[in-house]
């Protein structure tokens, strides 16, 4: 797993090698970025369920202004941090040990502070449209803010909650990337 592009180009991350966690792949986490295009520059992204931080580490390659990554677990946690210093991307990052299919702790994070955010659950468990649902109850989406939700062909999320629109949607092998924006 690697930088695909900006200032960390081809910088190698670590892996995680904990059972049931699937990193976004390279390819995947490509042609995301392919069709985020400027969306990325100068954003404040939030990563939920980051895993390794490499969609939140791509975004700040590419000109995201900060990122916060949400995991819950303690050897993502660790790898996290672990990838943010091997690119010495640490001054824009923030690292929080929440569970964000229980809630977003509104006190900790930016209220309609982000302008992207990845969301990358652990498939067939419920916690994406509890997530989204949280994106939006608790105002965490800046106007005109993408929502990145990454989830098995066997799951497509057909609408978003209220508050959401899906605008586009791209399969990838097994996965499917879907894009939401706020509704207006």
């Amino acid at each position: 797993m690697r930088v695909i592009a900006g200032k960390y180009k081809g910088r190698r991350l670590l892996p995680l090698k904990t059972p049931g966690v699937r990193p976004t792949s390279d390819k995947v986490r490509e042609a995301v970025f392919s069709i985020l295009a400027n969306h990325v520059v100068d954003a404040r992204v939030l990563d939920l369920f980051a895993g390794t931080g490499a969609m939140g580490i791509e975004a700040l390659s590419r000109g995201a202004r900060r990122c916060v990554f949400v995991e819950k677990n303690r050897a993502p946690l660790a790898l996290i941090h672990g990838n943010l210093a091997l690119v010495k991307a640490g001054e824009n990052a923030r690292v929080l040990a929440l569970d964000a299919a229980a809630g977003l702790a509104p006190p900790l994070l930016p209220r309609a502070g982000f302008d992207l955010v990845f969301l990358d659950p652990p498939y067939s468990e419920g916690h994406m449209e509890r997530a989204l649902d949280a994106l939006v109850r608790q105002g965490l989406l800046a106007p005109g803010a993408l929502v990145v939700a990454e989830h098995d062909i066997h799951s497509p999320i057909e609408h978003g909650p209220d508050g959401l629109v899906l605008e586009d949607r791209r399969r990838y092998g097994k996965t499917l990337v879907s894009f939401f924006s706020p509704a207006e």
